[in-house]
């Protein structure tokens, strides 16, 4: 899941990249959510991710994750 405007990667660009990683992608942030990628102007997705005590990533973190 991405929260944010991100650089390298549109919307739906950012979701398919995550489907061929074999991740599944929500719309939102859960207990259940291992990670949350976030760019500019995260808002209300970063906050809870952060209240529940999920790791967040920057877009380069999830890119070097990525491989």
């Amino acid at each position: 899941m991405a929260t944010g405007k991100l650089v390298n990667y549109t919307r739906d660009g950012i979701q398919t990249c995550l489907l061929e990683l074999g991740a599944h992608p929500a719309s939102s942030v859960t207990k259940n959510t291992d990670f949350l990628i976030v760019g500019e102007k995260a808002g209300s997705k970063l906050a809870k991710a952060q209240a529940l005590g999920i790791t967040t990533l920057t877009e380069q973190e999830f890119e070097d994750m990525a491989g």
